[in-house]
């Protein structure tokens, strides 16, 4: 029973060492996770340094635990996921979306572009190219508008 209660108390310990820190991530820091073959990953974590970002790239082949271990609902799944700020940030999200989010800080789990939209940031970068940034988790309803893009 002792065993079972230090092996409780340690889990916990290190849930709460691991949980505040992922949500205290930088703002300039961010965590990319991608497929090792997705050219389009590293295109957008690329532009994301030239927009002076502080990038890691993570590789994983297994796409769907990438997409679990982010919390990210089927529906707004894109190629790669990335962790700032205490936030997930998933596919290929224009720059201004993730400014946006960094400084009004709502409380959700994240943003995303749903697929791989041509002419956005890594697909073409085309800064005309209109589709949506949606918001998911928190207070947000899976799904929502979050940022238009070319607008």
């Amino acid at each position: 029973m002792k065993l079972m209660q230090n092996l409780v108390a340690a889990a916990a310990f290190s849930i709460t060492l691991t949980a505040p820190l992922w949500a205290e991530d930088s703002a300039n820091s961010m965590v990319v996770t991608k497929t090792p073959s997705c050219g389009c990953c590293t295109d957008w974590a690329d532009l994301a340094r030239a927009e002076g970002y502080d990038v890691e790239v993570i590789e994983n082949a297994d796409y769907g635990a990438i997409k679990h271990d982010h919390g990210v609902p089927a529906g707004l799944s894109s190629c790669h996921s990335t962790r700032i700020g205490g936030y997930v940030v998933e596919g290929h999200v224009p720059f201004a979306a993730l400014a946006k989010l960094l400084r009004e800080k709502p409380a959700i789990s994240g943003i995303a572009v749903p697929g791989m939209p041509m002419g956005s940031p890594g697909m073409g970068d085309d800064p005309s190219a209109r589709f949506d940034v949606m918001s998911f988790g928190g207070d947000a309803a899976e799904g929502e508008v979050f940022y238009r893009a070319g607008e």
